[in-house]
């Protein structure tokens, strides 16, 4: 199973993210579930930098599964609207593909 944690401050700012495991649902490298969360988080990562140069610090471990965005201070307005679009793409492929496969969550930081 992938969980993907969605942090938050106490205003509702995002502060970070954090996924581990994977989907499980097929052989690796023919996981469509594996690979649709790795797209919407890694390109959520990838637009944030390229297109935003928003300041965060990334870490990752591919064996794992675990990714850890933190941002560096609160986020502009546009990876507020990535970030939004990630978890909007997240809860649709949970919904699509059931909830043995991926667990998103929310917590206050």
């Amino acid at each position: 199973m992938i969980t993907v944690t969605i942090y938050k401050d106490q205003s509702g700012h995002y502060k970070g993210f954090q996924t581990n495991g994977h989907a499980g649902s097929a052989e690796y490298g023919k996981d469509i579930i594996c690979a649709a969360v790795s797209m919407l988080i890694i390109n959520t990562i990838n637009s944030m930098d390229s297109l935003l140069h928003e300041p965060f610090s990334c870490k990752e471990n591919e064996k794992s599964g675990m990714i850890q965005l933190d941002f560096k201070q609160i986020p502009s307005e546009g990876s507020r609207i990535l970030m939004d679009a990630m978890v909007l793409g997240l809860n649709e492929v949970k919904h699509q593909y059931g909830k043995k496969y991926i667990l998103l969550k929310f917590e206050e930081v």
